[in-house]
């Protein structure tokens, strides 16, 4: 089985048993309780849930856990013209259509033998961190990101529940010793100790959360648009690219076009994103600080942006025109 989700595509392959995640859901509860999630709902929505496998599949007995692996460092020229916003690699394209696709694959002889399997994969039902640890895959790094040894975090994860018995992986000792390069590295503090990530300071989650793009955290966002891979890139395991460009990957958007398309156009290209409640106006907003973080000397472009921000800042809706008269005063107007 093993074999079957590496030819598939998977860089690692593990197995663990289908327990509660007992001590994952008590710290589930216990960050909620202290605001840690920050409005988060992933996992967090509810924890006697996603950390029962059974509760997906009454009769599991093995979780078969895979990690697909993803390009991580834009090439020269990925950012070359224009205004862009920058985009997390996790989000260059759905690597979640080909996790699961592998997934589905190992799960085929499986069900040829008669056993019931689900696949799970960025998905409320399932702590996929913790099932990828329990199953050996990697460790917990200081960034609360699974690292998978020599190869760090690049992968997304996915499981497969299901009631075929296994003999079970165990879990490998973890490997970060002193190093204190993802804590140091965050842009904002958000990783206030070891494993435990504030997502009110993560710029990661903020720009999925909803409502205005917290004032303290604006100038930090620099020109990202969607996600944040900071504390991935000063990993040390995470330092070399372990998979290669599919060819369809996009790593960043021009700023003053996306600011120009209308909602249905918006959301044609980047509609995949999480967006809250499923509404453009939140991808603006990014773009809008991420506009303001900006500059450039051509003076016709200067005058497109401020005309954007104006614009912007002129509209009916209150959000969008307080974050572009943000913009507007970064760039001196």
């Amino acid at each position: 089985m093993r074999s079957i989700g590496r030819d598939a595509g998977l860089a690692a392959v593990g197995f663990t048993h289908a327990e509660p995640f007992e001590e994952v859901r008590v710290v589930l509860k216990e960050r909620k309780e202290q605001g840690l999630h920050g409005g988060m709902q992933f996992t967090y929505r509810n924890p006697e849930r996603s950390t029962t496998p059974r509760r997906i599949l009454g009769s599991a007995e093995t979780l078969i856990v895979g990690a697909w692996p993803y390009a991580a460092h834009p090439r020269s020229g990925d950012n070359a013209a224009g205004l862009r916003g920058a985009v997390a690699a996790f989000a260059w394209r759905d690597h979640y259509v080909a996790l699961r696709a592998a997934l589905e694959t190992m799960a085929v002889p499986l069900r040829d033998q008669g056993f019931t399997c689900r696949i799970v994969a960025d998905d409320n039902a399932l702590v996929d961190r913790a099932a990828a640890v329990r199953a050996g895959l990697g460790w917990a790094g200081k960034n609360s990101n699974v690292l998978l040894p020599g190869a760090g975090s690049w992968f997304v994860l996915g499981s497969i529940v299901t009631d075929a018995p296994y003999e079970v992986d165990e879990p490998i000792a973890e490997q970060c010793g002193s190093c204190r390069r993802c804590i140091d590295g965050c842009p904002t503090g958000a990783i206030v100790a070891e494993g435990v990530v504030d997502a009110r300071r993560c710029l990661a989650w903020l720009v999925q959360a909803e409502g205005d793009f917290p004032l303290e955290f604006r100038a930090a966002l620099g020109a990202r648009l969607y996600g944040c891979d900071d504390c991935q890139t000063v990993c040390p395991p995470s330092g070399d690219e372990p998979a290669d460009r599919i060819g369809d990957e996009v790593t960043s958007h021009d700023l003053i076009e996306l600011l120009e398309l209308d909602d249905a156009a918006l959301m044609a290209r980047v509609g995949r994103w999480y967006i809250p409640r499923r509404d453009p106006r939140y991808v603006r907003r990014n773009a809008l600080v991420a506009l303001g973080n900006t500059s450039v000397d051509d003076g016709e472009l200067r005058s497109k942006v401020r005309a954007t921000l104006a614009r912007h800042a002129e509209l009916g809706d209150p959000m969008l025109a307080e974050h572009a008269r943000w913009a507007a005063t970064r760039w001196g107007d």
